[in-house]
Parts: C-alpha cells; structure tokens; sequence
C-alpha cells in the first residue's frame, strides 16, 4: 500500500516506523488521520488507502462472527460487535433492530459521542424501533478506555429506555458495552430484569 518512499528511507523503512509509532495493525484502525500525517512520507492519498484497508479488515473479522438466526446469548451480539467498535478513540451507540424470531434484521448508529461519553436520545431509539416496526431491541456501545464496568449514566440510562421501551410494547433484551477484547451484558449480570421488575411496578 506505501508502495514508495521517501528521500532518506523507502517504503519498508516507513511501515517499520508506522509498527514502532502505533505498535500495531489493531491499534491503527483508531488513530486519527494527523498523527499518521507526522510520518515523513505519508500523504493523504497513502493514508486513506491505510485506514481504508483496516476498516474492511474490521468488518471481515465481523463478517466472519456475522449474526445469523435467532440471538441466544449477549456473546452472539458481543463477537459480532469487538471487531468494530473495540479500537475506536470515541463512543459509539449502536441500536439492534430484531424481528420476531429474535434474528437481527438491522443495525443502526444513533450516536457518536467524545472520547468518554455518547448522548444517544431514548426518543430516537424508540421512534427508530417503530418506524422499522421492530419488536425487539438490543442496544451497545463501546468504551474506548477498554473497561467494561457501566458507569451511573449507563445505568440510569438503561433504566429509562427500559421504562420507555415497555411504555410503547417494545421487547427490550440487553445493552451491552464492548471494551478491549470483554464486554459487559446489562441482561446477565440480572440487571435488565432488575430494571424490568422496577417499570412493572411503576406502570
């Protein structure tokens, strides 16, 4: 992809120095396109190509870990999701459309937030569920620190999408956080059910 180099060192020196300068492969797919800009020999042009064939590595490791049927387990949805959201410098909200037999028909970004925190709306997520007349929904996000312990907005969080998702007939199973190669699953760790158990009393 360098193909050549620059006045003092070829293309090969220039992938030593990106390995030595990121560490490795992994660890490029986050890295904003300024710091690559800083290798001596690196053009935009170069750079794009770089990004671009780590992004399709991203979704082949996805696609190879693609959700297929019906969801069983949050590990189903949490090896599917590793690959694109564990390396990412920012949050990411993602929303899980499923259908009836629990298959997942669509995924859909609601939010991108900053480097430690997304502010996705419920109203979104709930409006986004009916216009795809989905019956069930499954929501994740990524912590880019690559601890998977939810903070109190998490949970606060996922407390009122459970209130709001029972409110309007939405089946609500999980949220799950991705770090660096563990996730945290809100379902099994009982908190759903906790959750689930406060809106029956409160309807």
């Amino acid at each position: 992809m360098i193909r050549t180099g620059a006045p003092g060192k070829s293309a090969v020196d220039i992938g030593r120095e990106l390995l030595h300068k990121f560490k490795s492969l992994r660890a490029m797919s986050g890295v904003d396109i300024s710091e690559f800009k800083k290798i001596i020999g690196l053009k935009n042009a170069k750079i794009a190509q770089i990004k671009a064939a780590i992004e399709l590595d991203r979704r082949m490791l996805s696609e190879e870990k693609a959700l297929e049927g019906s969801i069983k387990e949050s590990s189903d949805v949490a090896n599917f999701l590793m690959p694109l959201m564990r390396d990412l410098k920012k949050e990411r909200f993602v929303l899980l459309l499923l259908d009836r037999q629990n298959a997942v028909s669509d995924m859909i970004d609601i939010d991108y937030g900053t480097v430690d925190r997304a502010n996705p709306y419920i109203r979104d997520i709930i409006q986004t569920a009916i216009k795809y007349n989905a019956p069930s929904i499954i929501v994740a996000h990524n912590h880019p620190s690559g601890a998977v312990t939810p903070s109190s907005d998490d949970k606060a969080f996922t407390k009122s999408l459970m209130m709001s998702a029972r409110a309007t007939g939405i089946g609500f199973f999980d949220h799950i956080i991705i770090g660096d190669n563990r996730y945290f699953s809100f379902a099994d760790e009982g908190l759903i059910g906790e959750y689930k158990a406060v809106a029956v009393r409160e309807l």
